[in-house]
């Protein structure tokens, strides 16, 4: 079938974006789902900085490739071998899927699926092979999703059903945002009654994971933030506190837990820096390869500190997204306020823009629905 969707097919693309245009928005073939794959019409997807990391270089990808790895949609046709999803059903992509055999995958989420890994890394999906064609040239996967198009094939192991209940775009940043800025809180860093949490960063991961925080009972929550305008966002999304850097270095603030999602290693540096003795830092940002930190080892060991990494979170999709959809059911995680602006794909390049600039928490791309 044919569809739409926005293509990288070179690297190290510089901004602004909304010019030097790294996404060509173009029409290519999709295959048919094969026995434990699923066509998915996508309804919303997120921007996201891994994606961002895909087009300025940072992320070594096979190209060309179709990006986009935080979306949601609809079941269109299933594969013979599938039994638990029908069509008209909403899903959530998981960007990370779980093979479930490997040893990886027997520890409850805190290492990635080596099958899983291995096929992103490919661009290819869990079985193995590319879906997507542009003319005679085969097109690489983002993350087993590439949902920035109208309709993608994935593999079953990389969606999780969730209610009709929940809106397309509060689905798609349930994949993404809140299972890597939840779970760094809640599965690496599990704070306990009485303690504090600060976030460093607050991009949409990591006003996720404030959100998390600010939804368990008898823990205080600081946001971190250079730029004031999510400073001031953060105090309207529950943060006790809301600091820019400066003002951490002038009151000499510690936490029990400081979860870091920039990606930068000024942030990186700022959360080990505040972590309080016994406490725990979780980075969860993705920096450029050669970027490197400098910390104090006598801090860590004198201290009894801990830096823990997590990727996505350290989450097993199936069990933790339910669990999310049930506190925004409950209305304990307001992920609306998450979504800073809607956007149709044709303006995706702008977005990048925004997103490189600091100006979004999330943007969602929605996608209007079309015959296949």
């Amino acid at each position: 079938m044919r569809i739409r969707g926005a293509v990288l097919d070179r690297p190290g693309v510089l901004p602004p974006y909304e010019t030097t245009r790294p996404l060509d928005i173009v029409e290519l073939e999709l295959d048919p789902p094969r026995e434990t794959e699923v066509l998915v019409r996508i309804e919303a997807a997120g921007i996201c900085h891994s994606d961002l990391s895909v087009v300025d270089g940072n992320r070594e990808r096979p190209l060309p490739m179709l990006l986009g790895h935080e979306a949601a949609g609809t079941v269109v046709e299933v594969g013979a071998a599938i039994r638990d999803l029908h069509a008209g059903q909403r899903v959530v992509a998981a960007f990370l899927p779980r093979c479930g055999d490997c040893a990886a995958c027997h520890t409850e989420g805190r290492l990635p699926c080596s099958v899983g890994s291995r096929a992103n890394g490919e661009g290819v999906l869990m079985e193995g092979g590319r879906r997507l064609h542009l003319g005679a040239e085969s097109v690489s996967h983002h993350l087993g999703v590439s949902g920035f198009a109208d309709y993608a094939v994935m593999d079953r192991r990389s969606l999780v059903p969730v209610g009709d209940d929940v809106p397309p775009d509060i689905a798609a940043v349930l994949g993404c945002a809140v299972l890597t800025g939840g779970g760094a809180v809640l599965n690496a860093g599990r704070p306990v009654a009485g303690q504090t949490v600060a976030v460093v960063g607050l991009g949409g991961v990591g006003m996720a994971a404030l959100l998390v925080a600010a939804s368990l009972d008898d823990i205080t929550v600081i946001g971190i933030d250079a730029n004031p305008d999510k400073v001031r966002l953060a105090h309207e999304l529950g943060a006790h506190r809301a600091l820019t850097p400066e003002q951490v270095g002038a009151e000499g603030l510690k936490a029990d837990l400081v979860v870091e999602c920039a990606g930068v290693v000024a942030a990186f540096e700022l959360a080990v820096g505040i972590t309080a003795p016994g406490g725990r830092t979780v980075t969860v940002g993705l920096p450029a390869p050669t970027a490197e930190a400098r910390i104090s080892p006598l801090g860590i060991v004198a201290d009894a500190r801990e830096i823990i990494g997590s990727y996505l979170g350290s989450a097993v999709p199936a069990r933790d997204i339910p669990f999310y959809e049930g506190l925004w059911r409950e209305g304990r995680l307001p992920l609306e306020k998450l979504i800073t602006a809607r956007i149709p794909l044709d303006d995706i390049n702008r977005g990048l823009d925004a997103l490189a600039h600091g100006d979004a928490v999330r943007q969602i791309i929605e996608f209007p629905e079309a015959s296949a």
